[in-house]
């Protein structure tokens, strides 16, 4: 079994190679190709991906190349988890939104605009060449905006589905806290990628108890914090909501902490330098552990689970994907993208059925689709009313003027990605 990682010179990857080294009985991978136009980078990923194996007695190889073909061809599955642009382009995701007083983040609001744009045409690109090396090969993808990018995707004949580490987050959090195996946890999450609520945590499966209750009276203020919500809307709510509701519950909070601090995307560029170093030392054999605070966590875990459903070797019976909508919340269009438990297979991402959402979060959840629909529709056809379009319909941006001085930063700042500019 054969698979390529798109972006294979991020120091998220040997996180990705210790699972599939971990999990090796769950996915039989026997070749990984790791990907990565600076090469760099890629030789020390791909250094410590060999040693990490070999540590564990892994029988399979790392390739390492900055030939998309070569890495795709015969690839059984294509792992997504590029960047384009870098943190450079991040870190400006994060700031300039802060000139109108509006959340600078790079999958959300402006700054997420910014990153679709600069993402879904290089990543259709890469999946016309993988399709071309293998038409049944998987695409996974972790590239963010997950929602738009899969979109992007599903609505161009791909066969992908999309990932994300919230769910898998929460999933391991509550077990410990409940002294009961991670697969023993189904959560009841639904919404849109980085737009979700867990609305029940099942014991043994979709049908088993909900214990939810009990993790917000015994574990409440420690879910708050981790959340940085305060307590007493979550007692409100009666759910917990994904960390990047933050940005909505509590948006002008939010703006003054941003404008206080340096940006997260300056702090994970030091943090990736003193990765890269680490990785450089040839006795280094296992992922440091200053990788769990880059973020990511619980990613391979949750790649392997998916890559063994869909091609027909295990994992999961259900997973929370990034998948077409096909009538699951009736009131988004069927094409909707949203991320939901689903069942996965070889045929693919197929989700539960759900209850009605409660109108609190269905407004939310459809005002943000049409703001994604929008930012897609700028993303394939380009140009600057398309943007203001999608800007103006945000719930992040909203105000007209706004919408048109964010749309001037949005170009000024990202001209040399945008084709149309």
């Amino acid at each position: 079994m054969k698979l390529a990682v798109v972006g294979g010179g991020s120091t998220y990857t040997p996180e990705l190679i210790d699972g599939f080294a971990r999990l090796r009985d769950t996915l039989p991978v026997t070749e990984i190709a790791l990907v990565d136009p600076a090469t760099d980078r890629l030789d020390l990923v791909a250094g410590l991906a060999r040693r990490i194996l070999a540590r564990q007695g892994h029988p399979g190889r790392i390739v390492a190349t900055a030939d998309l073909d070569a890495a795709v061809a015969d690839a059984d599955a294509v792992l997504l988890q590029l960047r384009v642009g870098g943190q450079a382009a991040r870190n400006q995701d994060e700031t300039w939104p802060l000139e109108c007083g509006c959340v600078g983040q790079e999958t959300t609001g402006a700054g997420g605009l910014a990153k679709a744009l600069r993402t879904v045409p290089v990543v259709l690109d890469i999946a016309e060449r993988v399709r071309r090396a293998n038409p049944d090969a998987w695409i996974i993808d972790f590239t963010n905006p997950v929602g738009i990018v899969t979109r992007a995707l599903l609505m161009a004949g791909h066969r992908a589905v999309g990932l994300c580490n919230v769910a898998i987050g929460f999933q391991r959090r509550f077990a410990a806290r409940l002294g009961v195996a991670p697969a023993d946890v189904h959560l009841d999450h639904v919404g849109l990628n980085h737009l979700t609520w867990e609305r029940a945590v099942r014991l043994g499966g979709p049908d088993g108890e909900d214990v939810l209750p009990r993790l917000l009276a015994e574990h409440g203020d420690t879910i708050a914090a981790d959340l940085r919500l305060p307590r007493p809307l979550l007692d409100r709510l009666g759910v917990v909501p994904s960390y990047y509701l933050r940005y909505y519950y509590a948006h002008d909070e939010v703006v003054r902490e941003l404008r206080d601090k340096p940006s997260r995307a300056a702090e994970v560029a030091a943090m990736e330098r003193e990765l890269l170093a680490m990785y450089g030392d040839p006795a280094l054999d296992e992922k440091p552990a200053l990788l769990a605070k880059r973020g990511g966590a619980f990613y391979s875990e949750a790649a392997v689970d998916l890559a063994a459903a869909l091609l027909g070797g295990g994992g999961a019976p259900y997973q929370v994907v990034n998948t077409y909508n096909d009538g699951t919340l009736p009131f988004l269009p069927d094409d909707a993208v949203i991320e939901t438990q689903a069942a996965v297979g070889p045929k693919g991402a197929l989700p539960l059925p759900v209850a009605p959402l409660d109108p609190l979060y269905a407004g939310l959840v459809a005002g943000v689709t049409a703001y994604e629909d929008l930012a897609l529709d700028a993303a394939l056809r380009g140009g600057r009313e398309r943007v203001f379009k999608a800007l103006l319909a945000h719930p992040l941006v909203g105000q007209y003027a706004y919408a048109e001085k964010l749309t001037d930063l949005l170009v000024a700042h990202n001209r040399e990605h945008l084709a149309w500019a």
